[in-house]
């Protein structure tokens, strides 16, 4: 049995299930782990690691994890020429890899998106945000640029017009996961497509800004809210959170942020365009609850502005 000698470059949950995949592999060795520096979290600013590293020590692996400020320190490619590696296998590691890395051996990226759309930082909450019908993980071999080097494979991704970020995280990693060891098994026989440049996108890494909303455009508030949730989440200028909503309908007009009508598990809110029901929502410093106790506590009804 040829057994293939891997690095892996990985820091959250995504490049987690990609990571078990190569591991359960008998026909794979993955012989060093390279991930993010702990990091402050929270309040408290208490140091935390990165989600891979988290999951391989409560999980028993033995095995030697590095964690480098950064990848251009000449120790760092020392460290990785002593593995001998024939790949070295990255998912959203959240670093660059230096030319002196990449001609050790064959890097190979499992992008979140079929390229060359959506490179960059946030490739599944862009589709999600841009209402696409799908999307899916290419495997591509890394140059020097960011996500532009030549594909090797892809897998295609529905997506759901109700899906929500996480969900689509998911799928994204199990589709990474299995494209992965095609690739490494098939390497020899697959011959590198190059991208085409004037089709390519890019996308940012996003900030908590993000999520704020205005009630402009019903279905691209809940664009927001699938491509945001949980994390920057959606929420108003006064920073009242909207934790669980529904689309309801874009064709027409309304006053923004009118209350339109209040059922027993709702209330709906009217945009200039379209119109968007509350369930759930979270007012600054407090609990979470239904949008009709949100209307209550605050003494509004039908016609009163939400904003």
């Amino acid at each position: 049995m040829d057994i293939k000698n891997v690095i892996f470059m990985g820091t959250p949950d995504y490049a987690w299930v990609i990571l078990k995949e190569l591991l359960d592999s008998q026909d794979i060795n993955v012989s060093a782990v390279f991930t993010q520096m702990d990091k402050p979290v929270g309040r408290k600013q208490i140091l935390t690691p990165p989600y891979v590293k988290k999951i391989l020590q409560s999980s028993g692996y033995e095995m030697k994890i590095f964690q480098p400020v950064t990848l251009k320190d000449n120790k760092v490619k020392e460290q990785i020429e002593s593995f001998r590696p024939d790949f070295i296998i990255v998912a959203a590691y959240g670093q660059i890899l230096p030319k002196n890395i990449l001609n050790i051996a064959p890097c190979i990226n499992l992008h979140a998106s079929i390229l060359p759309k959506y490179r960059g930082a946030s490739p599944i909450q862009s589709a999600i945000l841009n209402g696409d019908d799908f999307s899916g993980v290419t495997a591509m071999l890394m140059d020097e640029g960011l996500d532009t080097g030549d594909m090797l494979g892809f897998s295609y991704i529905d997506i759901k017009k109700d899906m929500i970020v996480g969900e689509l995280f998911d799928k994204m990693s199990l589709a990474a996961a299995k494209l992965c060891l095609d690739i490494i098994k098939n390497f020899d026989s697959i011959k590198p497509l190059k991208q085409f440049k004037a089709l390519s996108s890019h996308t940012k890494k996003i900030s908590r800004s993000d999520g704020e909303i205005t009630f402009d455009n019903a279905y691209k508030i809940y664009l927001k809210y699938r491509a945001f949730t949980p994390w920057p989440g959606i929420y108003l200028k006064n920073n009242l959170k909207i934790k669980q909503m529904s689309f309801v309908e874009s064709d027409k007009s309304y006053n923004p942020g009118e209350i339109l009508s209040i059922e027993k598990d709702s209330v709906s809110i009217g945009c200039k365009k379209g119109k968007i029901k509350l369930l759930k929502v979270q007012p600054a410093s407090k609990k979470e609850m239904s949008a009709k106790e949100y209307l209550v506590g605050k003494r509004l009804k039908i016609g009163d502005y939400i904003i």
